[in-house]
């Protein structure tokens, strides 16, 4: 029997529909105007036809020039630094090779930059960190810009690139899109190990050397990094929202099913093309209910915070008009599904042994969670996402039905027996203005603190107070100038060993910040996203040393306890931010600081909130 859609879930998608009426008509009207079923090439001029075709070998150029066939697009973030992006340079060979047996072509349409956070943290390159997503969706349309596609396939996995690959696709709204994900990396020395060993250095207890190590058996080999950090919550995104084949998600690099995943993935992006007679462009499948299912998967597996950024991009690229309310009120009614690191000891090979994604989807369907009824690049209809693939007899995918429930209940369960009742993802409110905080990873008695600011404007202030002892006390670290239009918003993650190990020396420890931290927050209560951030006038900018900052999760309120009137009173302080504005390319970035929007609007630099 299929289950009732709950309330909550139907109010909040009707919502949404409703707010975003009119940007949602004037989309689908601008994509729909691009549609045709004659394959767009053939009406280049000759001239610029040609030069489409020119480098393609003998047999490919005739495809193009004279046949019918549809002509794939790659569009590709490969690069052999990033571990979860080096399976990617076999790809291109193996996508051309199936559209040729599937009657079809397949081009590299062009790649976009994809840089690794992992590399980054604490470093200047990571203040291009979350505008180098708008630079991919950029790179996508200009990928896409020649016209010579039929439909698309996206490469890509890690933080801000599967959302850029995504804004960009949708602006192509009226081509096919399927994403290829290359998979999670075996696992390594543990993450709770990897997060002991980090705290140790920090204390000064290890060597350099010794934290090297760790880290290396960490982070070993191809494929995305295993912990549930931003770059494995777009692959559940990317399923749950019906772009991925069923199934495909977490299956590691460089195996025979990963393979045939990809091969299948090449044959379903050319029969979706407008020659067949499964026309479906991604423009559609993106709509209002897709996107509420995104929520629902990002709460249901205490999803990275970076979403309550990206998925308000990502949506209102498609006309979709999604805010940090409609978070907050389906975190209400969402149970937390998952113990995956940092909200467990499990990594997201774990996961997938557990039954993983199509567990995960029959759970939440079952108790209507979800939205059912949806296109997807599979099929009409999220139901066809409870299927796990194997391998056939001919190496080929066999999608089989996947298991009831859970194979182990310490990492997944089903949503009658949940971890919590409620998602792992809240939004605060108050006079500090808006936040959100990651509270799965969070043991209960934290989800309340109350205790004096102590105000830094950088993670290396921060750490010379806790090398100087300052940090053992009752605080809530207060760090700022750190949002999109300060420095463009970098994570903040060499914060959180000095803090965790106040708060494990038993004080009372919080971060507020209108900087990021994403999935990987950890176990220190942190108010994230702050806006309005400092740098345009927020009211983080009125804290002073010694005020009483009360952070009240379950009642989702951020507070200063300061009289009413001198806080009226009060004025912001100011930073100077130019060290912050040039070196390390950040100079080529003024015009995304001065033009990005806030926070809660999805911090784009793209027009599209009215």
């Amino acid at each position: 029997m299929i289950a009732t859609l709950q309330s909550r879930i139907g109010e909040v998608t009707e919502r949404i529909a409703r707010r975003s009426r009119d940007s949602r008509r004037r989309y689908l009207d601008g994509i729909d105007r691009y549609a045709t079923k004659a394959p767009t090439r053939k009406r280049l001029g000759c001239a610029n036809f040609a030069h489409g075709f020119a480098a393609c070998g003998p047999a490919d150029k005739e495809a193009i020039r004279d046949g019918e066939g549809p002509n794939l697009a790659i569009v590709t973030t490969y690069n052999d630094m990033l571990s979860a992006h080096q399976p990617f340079e076999r790809f291109p060979e193996i996508i051309k090779r199936i559209a040729r047996e599937a009657g079809g072509t397949a081009q590299v349409a062009g790649g976009a930059p994809a840089m690794c956070d992992g590399v980054t943290q604490g470093e200047a390159g990571m203040e291009l960190s979350l505008f180098s997503r708008d630079v991919i969706a950029l790179s996508t349309a200009v990928a896409l810009s020649h016209q010579m596609f039929d439909a698309a396939v996206y490469l890509g996995v890690c933080d801000k690139i599967v959302p850029g690959l995504l804004i960009g696709a949708l602006s192509f709204g009226h081509l096919p899109a399927v994403f290829l994900p290359a998979g999670p990396m075996t696992s390594g020395l543990s993450n709770d190990e990897k997060s002991k060993t980090r705290q140790l250095f920090t204390e000064g207890k290890i060597s350099r050397a010794a934290l090297l190590e760790a880290e290396a058996q960490a982070y070993h080999g191809p494929g995305t990094c295993t912990f549930y950090g931003t770059a494995n919550t777009n692959q559940m995104l990317m399923e749950i929202m019906g772009l991925h084949l069923p199934g495909a998600s977490f299956v590691n690099p460089n195996t025979p099913l990963r393979d045939a995943l990809t091969e299948a993935g090449v044959r379903r992006a050319l029969a979706l093309t407008a020659q067949g007679n499964s026309y479906t462009p991604i423009g559609h499948i993106i709509d209002e209910r897709a996107v509420v299912n995104g929520v629902v998967g990002l709460h249901a597996t205490g999803g990275s915070t970076n979403h309550t950024i990206h998925l308000i991009a990502m949506a209102a690229a498609a006309g979709i008009a999604l805010n940090w309310d409609d978070f907050a009120d389906l975190a209400e009614v969402v149970p937390l599904l998952t113990r995956i690191y940092p909200n467990g000891k499990a990594d997201v090979n774990h996961f997938q042994a557990a039954g993983g994604m199509p567990v995960l989807i029959r759970s939440l369907l079952g108790a209507g969670l979800l939205h059912r009824d949806v296109r997807t690049v599979w099929g009409e209809g999220l139901g066809d996402y409870v299927v796990e693939p194997g391998l056939g007899e001919e190496g080929e995918v066999v999608w089989r039905e996947a298991a009831s429930k859970s194979h182990d209940e310490t990492v997944l369960r089903g949503a009658e027996h949940p971890f919590q009742s409620t998602g792992g993802l809240r939004v605060l409110d108050g006079p500090l203005g808006r936040a959100v905080i990651k509270t799965s990873a969070v043991a209960p008695e934290r989800h309340v603190i109350e205790a004096p600011a102590q105000v830094f404007h950088s993670q290396e202030e921060l750490h010379a107070a806790f090398k100087a002892g300052g940090l053992f006390r009752d605080c809530v670290a207060v760090v700022r100038f750190q949002g999109p239009s300060a420095n463009g918003m970098p994570e903040l993650h060499k914060l959180m060993p000095p803090l965790g190990i106040a708060q494990d020396r038993g004080f009372k420890v919080a971060l507020v910040t209108d900087g990021r931290l994403s999935g990987a927050s950890g176990k220190v209560p942190a108010a994230i996203h702050v806006t309005p951030e400092a740098a345009n006038g927020g009211a983080i900018a009125k804290i002073r040393d010694g005020d009483l900052i009360r952070l009240d999760a379950p009642n989702g309120r951020l507070e200063v306890l300061v009289d009413a009137a001198e806080w009226a009173a009060r004025a912001n302080e100011d930073h100077d931010l130019s060290a912050s504005h040039t070196g390390i390319g950040r100079e080529l970035f003024s015009a995304f600081r001065a033009t990005v929007c806030r926070a809660d609007q999805g911090a784009s630099i793209f027009a599209m909130h009215e």
